[in-house]
């Protein structure tokens, strides 16, 4: 696949940049930038459970939004920005504990719009949540 970041950066700038955000709350870490695609890992603790223990379906959708959102600004080019339109997702199966690995895939690249899916597995590689998330495509705004 071709590369499609259409703006420079790299994991720790992405890390960075997610510094006292929600982000950086729920403890996501950027582990993987390829040329098509972004990972990331979030661990499944108190801090993203529900009342009984399992990982919070809305913690599966910070994550699957954050991934999404941050490539879809990546493929974007100078000067245009994306937020978030719509965003759906399936909760599979449950996890207690340890972690979970997001992946974000553009599904479409558009000048006015992009669609990425974003597949959430657990630290055994099964998947508990897959996501697709709808991005405007805007001007950036002056500053």
């Amino acid at each position: 696949m071709a590369k499609i970041w259409q703006k420079p950066t790299d994991l720790a700038r992405l890390n960075a940049l997610s510094e006292h955000t929600l982000v950086s709350h729920l403890q996501i870490q950027y582990t993987e930038l390829g040329d098509d695609y972004l990972v990331a890992t979030m661990p499944v603790t108190s801090f993203t459970h529900q009342p009984f223990g399992l990982l919070h379906g809305g913690a599966s959708v910070v994550l699957a939004e954050t991934l999404g959102s941050v490539a879809g600004n990546l493929a974007a080019p100078t000067g245009r920005v994306c937020v978030g339109q719509e965003i759906n997702a399936n909760h599979l199966r449950s996890v207690r504990s340890g972690f979970v690995v997001g992946q974000a895939t553009a599904v479409y690249i558009g000048g006015r719009s992009q669609v990425w899916n974003i597949n959430i597995s657990d630290d055994k590689s099964r998947l508990i949540c897959c996501s697709r998330l709808t991005l405007a495509v805007l001007a950036e705004p002056k500053a």
